[in-house]
């Protein structure tokens, strides 16, 4: 399938592989993702800067694929990363949290392709203006940090489309084909999972967590932290502790200090599922079971083709049948 963004990227499938802190700051789950025909991002977030350059380098030998590094721009170490990236010349920059437009030059000069995660329609507007090849837009649905103004993922990207004319990968409430299906019926290029490439063999997060998002449903998760840095996570110790906080309408540094206290480290990386933030997407409710991220490849492209297939059918219907 050929879309603005598989043109772009040169991959062969429009889907992506959500830049996950932990989950996909390793070589295995985005090497097996771009191996298999979509996008693998490495998420630079929590990595020191030896580690990060080390996994750099062992990812490029790993595929001759395109991939893609998903970097916050507001980390301490940001300017060391960048720096990191450009001399080996990573192909895709996926970046979030700040504005690109001092970074861009750099980086076009030698060809890469610069995608900036977005949540609001403010925000992809002034990335567009930039000069971005591309917008990732994330609506409510979405684990992590979604849109504070809890717009859904059709409704923040049909928006978005209205006003950009550059290509757009959606993401947000999708674990399947039939999602990224409709997703690209909206106008969408490409489809960005996370949640449902959380729960892969690869992805590099403790035992206890993937079992915490492969036991929640579509209504276990939570939007806490609505005075701070909001977060979707599952509804555990520490989301309730925030969401009675809310209630009681506790100062803003007490506040503050609830909500850093605790991390998605201690999550991801330790196994305290209580009191960490579990950050996962509304779509844990849709997956069933673990498996290799080749494998869950191979699944979304059978069900996008399946679910094209069924809409072609209905453009057969002829016109009459659907009433006056």
């Amino acid at each position: 399938m050929q879309t603005r963004v598989t043109r772009l990227l040169g991959t062969r499938l429009p889907i992506v592989q959500a830049g996950m802190s932990w989950a996909s700051s390793n070589v295995a789950l985005p090497a097996a993702v771009s191996n298999a025909g979509a996008l693998g991002v490495l998420a630079a977030g929590p990595m020191r800067e030896a580690d990060f350059c080390r996994t750099l380098d062992q990812l490029a030998a790993a595929t001759d694929q395109p991939y893609a590094v998903n970097i916050p721009l507001y980390r301490p170490q940001s300017a060391q990363l960048l720096d990191a990236m450009a001399a080996r010349k990573v192909p895709v920059i996926m970046a979030s949290q700040g504005g690109p437009k001092a970074h861009l030059a750099r980086f076009h000069d030698y060809g890469a392709v610069w995608i900036q995660v977005v949540s609001t329609l403010e925000h992809a507007r002034k990335a567009a203006q930039a000069g971005v090849d591309a917008l990732v837009v994330v609506g409510a649905e979405a684990g992590g940090h979604p849109p504070a103004n809890e717009v859904s993922t059709l409704v923040t990207v049909r928006r978005v489309l209205q006003e950009v004319s550059i290509p757009v990968i959606a993401g947000g409430g999708v674990a399947d084909g039939w999602g990224i299906a409709a997703l690209l019926a909206l106008g969408a290029d490409a489809v960005q999972l996370g949640t449902r490439f959380l729960l892969t063999e690869e992805a590099g997060v403790h035992p206890n967590y993937k079992a915490a998002v492969l036991a929640a449903d579509v209504h276990d998760t939570v939007l806490v932290g609505r005075r701070s840095l909001p977060v979707r996570g599952i509804r555990n110790a520490f989301a309730q502790a925030v969401l009675d906080a809310e209630r009681d309408q506790i100062s803003q540094p007490e506040y503050e200090a609830l909500f850093q206290r605790s991390t998605l480290k201690q999550a991801a990386l330790d196994g305290d599922v209580e009191w960490g933030k579990v950050e996962l997407g509304q779509s844990a409710g849709l997956v069933s079971r673990i498996e290799p991220a080749a494998q869950v490849v191979q699944q979304l492209a059978a069900e996008l083709a399946e679910a094209m297939r069924r809409m072609q059918t209905l453009s057969s219907v002829q016109p009459g049948a659907l009433g006056a």
